[in-house]
């Protein structure tokens, strides 16, 4: 046999094992892989896919047979978000442009770490942020230059009005990790108001009739691109950057969610936080949900906005009610972005064995919610059963006061 023979056989059976191996890892695959099949409906899928993804989302690949309709996906990942890396930790966003349902509401998923910056800046959007990991310093000042300086930490949250300017640093020993929502879903923390940016694009001259200096003192500001998320000396104690002479802001920018007494069920808790509790959040309501194993937050709607949501732990499964007979399900783990638009029926249900625990949040100054059953109990029961024709044991266990989670 010549040596080009015999490297063809050797190609040719290296080419068969490759094809073998392949088969086999697309068998195995399918072996794992859901199917998208319920009684008398859907078939098997024996084509290329993305096991892991869909084992995440089997609500979307094989979706309840009350499922109907077209309605918009109300679902992303900030796993699925680009990621920026700065020299002092990260930043990742949920915008419009991610998920384009959200109109009004955006997120961002930031991390400091110890002694790092996210420099002094300011929005045309207000900022609400519930702290998810470790400790952080925040200053400010408002329009009549009253400051501001607090030490938060996990379950506290911040809130800075549109246009006020601010900073927020990690402190201790790993610093920390926060979720930022802003009250516009076309936000983009890219185009944000950067104090070196200005610096940078304003003449020194100027700079220097400003402030009150020679010219030659200015034009050397670190490029913006060096900021942004940036190390930094770890700070001292909070009453050592108390400013001599200043005036504090009358409300303060910041608040302990957690230390708030919460709705109390059998299956669950729920904090909420809106301008009646934390008077300076004038443009976003929240509430902080806890679901025990087989609990569910109940069926209800949202008469005042829309609800923008963030999955901190567990594994969840909410039902969406659109009206003209749409409906959809979809499934939830940490990390994950809910929607549910204005107005339409949704149920969460706690679907895994631990805790879930999960912020709903809305574009309004107050928290509102209609509950199914407490509608229901409080209309006479004979028009009630004329509609649904219910068996008595259901009518007499309507409750007239609401239960945001219901047990197994």
């Amino acid at each position: 046999m010549t040596s080009i023979s015999r490297r063809g056989v050797l190609a040719a059976t290296a080419a068969g094992g490759l094809a073998l191996a392949a088969t086999a890892a697309k068998a195995d695959t399918n072996q794992t892989m859901p199917t998208p099949m319920r009684p008398g409906a859907g078939g098997t899928d024996p084509g290329p896919g993305n096991a892991e993804l869909t084992r995440q989302n089997p609500d979307l690949y094989a979706p309840p047979a009350t499922d109907h309709g077209t309605l918009p996906n109300l679902r992303f990942s900030f796993s699925d978000a680009h990621m920026r890396l700065e020299s002092g930790g990260w930043t990742r966003q949920v915008t419009v442009r991610e998920l384009g349902v959200s109109k009004n509401i955006a997120g961002v998923n930031m991390r400091l770490n110890a002694g790092a910056v996210r420099e002094l800046h300011w929005h045309k959007a207000a900022e609400w942020a519930y702290m998810l990991y470790g400790s952080a310093r925040i200053t400010a000042i408002d329009a009549q230059g009253r400051n501001f300086a607090d030490d938060v930490g996990v379950g506290d949250l911040w809130y800075f009005p549109a246009g006020i300017p601010h900073s927020i640093q990690g402190l201790g020993s790993d610093g920390c990790e926060f979720l930022l929502v802003f009250d516009d879903g076309e936000f983009d923390e890219d185009n944000t108001f950067l104090i070196t940016d200005w610096f940078k694009h304003t003449p020194a001259e100027v700079l220097g009739k400003n402030f009150g200096a020679p010219a030659t003192l200015f034009g050397h500001t670190p490029d913006p691109s060096e900021r942004y998320i940036f190390p930094a000396p770890m700070p001292g104690s909070l009453a050592s950057d108390k400013i001599p002479g200043a005036t504090p802001v009358p409300q303060s920018f910041s608040h302990r969610m957690l230390a708030q007494e919460p709705i109390k069920t059998k299956s669950g808790t729920v904090r909420i936080t809106d301008s009646s509790n934390f008077p300076v959040s004038t443009t976003i309501a929240a509430a902080l949900v806890e679901i025990e194993p087989g609990g569910m937050r109940e069926l209800h709607w949202h008469p005042n906005a829309d609800e923008w949501q963030y999955y901190i732990e567990g594994k969840a499964r909410m039902g969406v009610f659109a009206a003209a007979g749409q409906a959809r399900t979809f499934d939830f783990q940490a990390g994950d972005v809910g929607y549910v638009p204005f107005a339409m029926g949704h149920y969460v249900e706690n679907i895994g064995d631990t805790t879930v625990r999960f912020l709903e949040m809305f574009k309004s100054s107050y928290y509102a919610d209609v509950s199914l059953d407490q509608w229901m109990a409080l209309t006479p029961p004979e028009l009630v059963n004329a509609h649904l024709g219910l068996d008595p044991q259901v009518m007499n266990a309507l409750r007239k006061q609401k239960v945001p989670v219901v047990p197994a």
